[in-house]
């Protein structure tokens, strides 16, 4: 650009009153016309029913102390299992569920980011070459006249800057930063929800496991069994009944053992999904659950609010939903554009960088922007009344997850507690039918008793295992599903843990790629 030296100088006195109404424009920016946030009161207790029910029986149940700035730490490494540590590590880089709510956090964040950039002007430049053939009649000249083509060079830079004297922006910024906030606790909630699901997965096969042993054990026994009495039957000591009720015994076994099978195999495809591998590509070693009891600390519902994230997702939606109710009402009032224009223009290339060449037009009266909607047959008022019932749709959504939140806790403590109590009534009931078991046995043996009492007594045994079984997977999912609920770990991991020995290294390895 060639700058002429000897063009005449701006006059000060003709800028000030424009820069004094510039600066008054600026200062009044921001306003906003969104009612004064306060999250809603929601019903709260002292504590959960159920910890204190605990307490009362007993239970080592102690107070929480979370907050939001805790780490929530690796809350699963407290069942001390290297094989559900790799597993859930798996299911955080390759699960795909995981990666659309990322997907979704990064467009949040994207669109907060567009959102923002209204703060700030807009500026832009171009080139802007045109060629036009104006008529006689345009210029003035008599009909038939040889008019020139006329040919116009611009180079333009252009920028803009809405004042935002009702707070319009404003309001859009805080809303979208609301959503990307929610966004992102959606996302923590996403990640809690599919470690949970995982843990899940992983101790339901893990009992799948444990009831496979026992049915294997048992179906040995009744094979020897059948086997001893075919032989006594063969030697006229017994009838051919007790061999055949054998068989039968025998074969719901194995029946029950393909049942187990069909439902292992169905899990751990499941948690090939989970862990973001093809089943086909996917194994896990059999292994019996051994996943002893975990005293889970039972937090207090204040503390809940600040740990559930799903909680502080529906929170911000209220805010974003607040937010907009700021953006309907500056609809009513008008919006103030500033803009600035400087460039070149010229008919021939050569000159058109030239400082005799350029153009300007500057300030809130020149290049301002002024709109004002006169009548819109009420489509202002009815956005304003529906930014206001989406902001009550927020806010009773936000206390209803509160509720549900705690009613989730109480079932969680109830269910840990309660089968702490069943698992103690089946030890005691699968140590009395082992001892009928054995009793029944040697009075079959010296002939007091027929093979049915075997066959009973051995199926209570039977039966008392699988459900002692049963309700030692479902103890170690109940404390992960407490753990879900209370929204994430609930401290440090004790040093024990933490500390826990890697596998051996001439372990079966359990997945394969």
């Amino acid at each position: 650009m060639v700058i002429d030296m000897n063009a005449p100088a701006f006059s000060t006195t003709s800028w000030l009153p424009k820069l004094a109404t510039l600066a008054a424009a600026l200062v009044l920016a921001g306003c906003s016309l969104a009612p004064t946030y306060k999250v809603p009161e929601t019903a709260t207790v002292p504590a959960f029913k159920e910890a204190e029910a605990a307490q009362a029986e007993g239970a080592q149940w102690k107070t929480a102390t979370p907050s939001e700035g805790q780490n929530r730490g690796d809350w699963w490494k407290i069942f001390g299992d290297a094989e559900l540590d790799r597993l859930i590590d798996a299911a955080g880089s390759s699960n795909q569920d995981l990666a659309i709510a990322a997907a979704r956090l990064k467009q949040a964040r994207a669109f907060t980011g567009a959102t923002e950039a209204d703060l700030y002007p807009q500026l832009s430049v171009g080139l802007d070459p045109t060629r036009s053939q104006p008529s006689a009649a345009s210029q003035g000249l008599p009909d038939g006249t040889r008019v020139s083509p006329q040919t116009v060079l611009k180079a333009r830079a252009f920028a803009s800057y809405e004042l935002d004297l009702f707070g319009r922006v404003a309001s859009s910024v805080n809303a979208a930063r609301a959503d990307g906030e929610a966004a992102e606790d959606l996302y923590r909630s996403v990640q809690l929800a599919l470690q949970a699901d995982v843990a899940q997965a992983y101790f339901a096969l893990r009992t799948l496991d444990s009831e496979r042993d026992l049915l294997n054990a048992t179906i040995k026994l009744r094979e020897d069994a059948l086997s001893l009495l075919r032989k006594r039957y063969d030697a006229g000591e017994t009838t051919d009944l007790d061999p055949a009720r054998a068989e039968a015994e025998l074969g719901t076994a194995r029946a029950d053992l393909a049942s187990i099978e069909r439902r292992r195999a169905s899990q751990e495809h499941a948690l090939a999904v989970l862990t973001g591998v093809p089943p086909a590509a996917f194994s896990l070693a059999a292994r019996p659950l051994d996943a002893a009891p975990i005293a889970v600390p039972a937090g207090l519902p204040s503390e809940l609010l600040e740990r559930r994230p799903d909680i502080a997702a529906a929170e911000r939606q209220m805010a974003a939903a607040n937010a907009r109710i700021g953006v309907a009402k500056a609809a009513f009032y008008p919006r103030i554009t500033l803009s600035g224009l400087f460039g070149f223009e010229s008919g021939d290339l050569s000159n058109l960088f030239k400082w005799s060449s350029r153009t300007w037009a500057l300030g809130p009266l020149i290049g301002s922007t002024i709109a004002q909607t006169v009548f819109d047959g009420g489509r202002n008022r009815a956005n304003l009344a529906g930014a206001r019932a989406a902001h009550e749709e927020t806010v009773a959504s936000y206390r209803q997850t509160v509720l549900v939140a705690f009613r989730e806790v109480e079932d969680s403590l109830a269910d840990v507690r309660w089968l702490s109590q069943q698992a103690g009534a089946l030890d005691s009931a699968l140590g009395g039918a082992r001892r009928a078991a054995r009793i029944s046995r040697s009075r079959y043996d010296a002939g007091a008793v027929d093979y049915l009492t075997v066959i009973d007594a051995d199926r209570t045994v039977l039966q008392s295992q699988r459900d002692a079984n049963q309700v030692a997977g479902l103890r170690a999912a109940a404390t992960v599903s407490l753990v879900r609920r209370l929204g994430g770990g609930w401290g440090p991991l004790p040093e024990t843990v933490a500390a826990a020995p890697a596998p051996a290294a001439d372990a079966p390895a359990s997945q394969t790629r």
